[in-house]
């Protein structure tokens, strides 16, 4: 298994699996905060078209 960060090889008993390291653990949930992640595109556009809208009740 590879580090998602670093991309170095991580050893199966690794405390920070899937992580290499505490350093690419933080990296990662920095990115994770920052919205650096995203989905381009939905699965299945499809889906999307059927799930009816909700109406907003907060008035």
């Amino acid at each position: 298994m590879r580090c998602p960060i670093c991309r170095k090889v991580v050893s199966p008993d690794s405390e920070f699996i899937p992580f290499c390291s505490d350093r690419c653990r933080i990296i990662d949930l920095g990115n994770l905060a920052s919205e650096k992640y995203v989905i381009s595109t939905p699965a299945d556009p499809q889906v999307l078209e059927d799930v009816p809208e909700q109406e907003d009740d907060s008035e």
